[in-house]
């Protein structure tokens, strides 16, 4: 990937839950293309992510979502797996730094379950996007088109349905960053 997102900061949102290979490998993307990345979550200390249902490792908490404001980031990524984001979506305060990320036009990028966050947050209706499939209906009836592709961008939201599209998810999101109009 040679798209520069020097300096960049990119929040990535999640907890308890989360699908370890998406939280990883589109961190890492972002730092070798320069950008700073920082796990937000809903609780201090580590996180326990998950490979598919089974234990995988912990990662340090470097933001509670209370304490973290959508102005200091340039893009939000929200990982995926079952629990996670069904754990951010009752949230309130996981829903708002979400929200904020759309109000401020800031590109916003979620793999697998990670849209659900988005549903709650209300920023799904009118949008093209893909995800799991078992998504398809919650999106549909929160007003979305739901589309099956590897990666769909929609005006700045990158979209992915699973582990297997995580070449293309991160290549659309730190392309998404890098063009981003929004200035902080």
């Amino acid at each position: 990937m040679s798209t520069s997102i020097s300096g960049k900061r990119v929040a990535f949102l999640a907890t308890d839950g989360v699908e370890e290979i998406e939280y990883t490998e589109p961190r890492k993307a972002v730092e070798a293309a320069g950008g700073v990345a920082e796990l937000v979550s809903i609780k201090d200390g580590e996180i326990q992510a998950l490979n598919h249902l089974d234990k995988a490792g912990t990662y340090k908490v470097e933001r509670t979502v209370k304490n973290a404001d959508a102005q200091q980031y340039d893009a939000l990524v929200l990982p995926g797996g079952v629990a996670n984001p069904d754990f951010l979506r009752t949230d309130q305060d996981a829903v708002r730094f979400v929200r904020d990320f759309f109000v401020a036009g800031k590109p916003v990028a979620a793999i697998c379950h990670g849209p659900w966050t988005l549903i709650e947050a209300g920023v799904v209706d009118g949008r093209t996007l893909t995800s799991w499939p078992s998504l398809r209906t919650d999106l549909a009836n929160a007003g979305a088109t739901w589309v099956y592709e590897p990666v769909h961008v929609d005006n700045g939201l990158v979209t992915s349905r699973k582990p297997d599209d995580i070449p293309a998810f991160t290549e659309a999101l730190v392309k998404e960053i890098a063009e981003s109009k929004v200035n902080l």
